[in-house]
């Protein structure tokens, strides 16, 4: 993953719970990396023991963290730093969502070596939809749920979110049922 991934848990943190915590969670972690560079490519698995390690320090599953996560990057990371990129997908979130197969084609235009999620939309109606969500990383369909929480807050549109298949069930990707 880019750094900004892993940049973006830190500035959670310390936005959160100050700069001697995220030293704690860094410690923690084992990760021997001090800066992380928002344009350099990560191992998955640093980003992964970050995670593990604001769940223990925190005394969070690690699903809330991911959860909470998913919230700070859209509404945080995001909308502060590429608010482009999410005007760009539509003007509320019905549209946003409809859109956001297209999505990351933009994001790689600023992140060209991307390994991105794939999202595919069904069922569409006048307040809710299918979101299909297709990944070679698995373990991330709650961070996925935050960042959609996220899309809610950033539209002012409240959002119900039910998981109605998944991986962990043995399909082959993850099915949201969004209603708003």
């Amino acid at each position: 993953m880019y750094g900004i991934v892993n940049k973006a848990i830190e500035d959670l943190v310390i936005a959160n719970f100050g700069q001697e915590k995220w030293e704690a969670i860094h410690k923690r972690s084992g990760v021997a990396v001090d800066f992380f560079l928002s344009n350099e490519i990560y191992d998955d698995d640093v980003t992964y023991k970050i995670a593990t390690a604001v769940s223990e320090e925190m005394d969070m599953s690690l699903s809330d963290v991911l959860i909470v996560f998913g919230e700070w990057w859209v509404v945080h990371t995001t909308k502060d730093k590429y608010p482009g990129l999410l005007e760009s997908g539509g003007d509320n979130l019905r549209n946003f969502l409809v859109n956001l197969p297209n999505f990351h084609n933009r994001v790689m235009l600023i992140y060209p070596k991307l390994s991105p999620p794939e999202f595919k939309i069904s069922n569409i109606s006048v307040n809710g939809l299918h979101l299909h969500y297709f990944s070679k990383r698995e373990g991330l369909q709650e961070f996925v749920r935050g960042i959609l929480q996220g899309l809610g807050i950033i539209y002012e549109t409240p959002v119900t979110l039910e998981l109605i298949q998944s991986r962990n069930e043995g399909s082959s990707h993850e099915i949201f049922k969004i209603n708003w």
